[in-house]
């Protein structure tokens, strides 16, 4: 597989599912394999370079190559050509769509995303 797209509607406004999502402090309570991430600058804008390692350690970069406020963010590893588009769109004033979009530049993604991760995620969101 290519490319892989998944969707969650989460009972919370689109700034705030955004804002959470960005925050590399929050990574680690909703996607397992992720122990750590951190960026190089706060808040994150165009260019933002974040670095997350898993449990057995080792980095991995990635950068933000498209950025538009509580609407969506791409993030591209040049070292793998991984790319991942987080969208997040309003459904009322309450509840948020987002899509989590990843693909390869070259060849096949070997683990796409599980959607456990963003059920996880709305469960996190709606119980704060």
């Amino acid at each position: 597989m290519k490319t892989s797209k998944l969707t969650i509607r989460v009972n919370r406004p689109a700034a705030a599912v955004f804002s959470f999502t960005l925050d590399p402090k929050n990574t680690p309570k909703w996607i397992d394999f992720i122990a750590e991430e951190r960026t190089n600058e706060f808040p994150p804008k165009l260019g933002t370079i974040y670095e997350n390692r898993g449990s057995e350690g080792g980095w991995r970069e990635l950068k933000m190559t498209e950025f538009e406020k509580d609407e969506k963010f791409t993030l591209h590893s040049p070292a793998s050509g991984y790319n991942v588009r987080y969208t997040f769109t309003p459904v009322s004033d309450t509840e948020t769509e987002l899509e989590y979009y990843e693909w390869m530049d070259d060849g096949e993604l070997e683990e796409p995303f599980d959607k456990k991760y963003l059920e996880k995620l709305k469960a996190v969101l709606e119980d704060s």
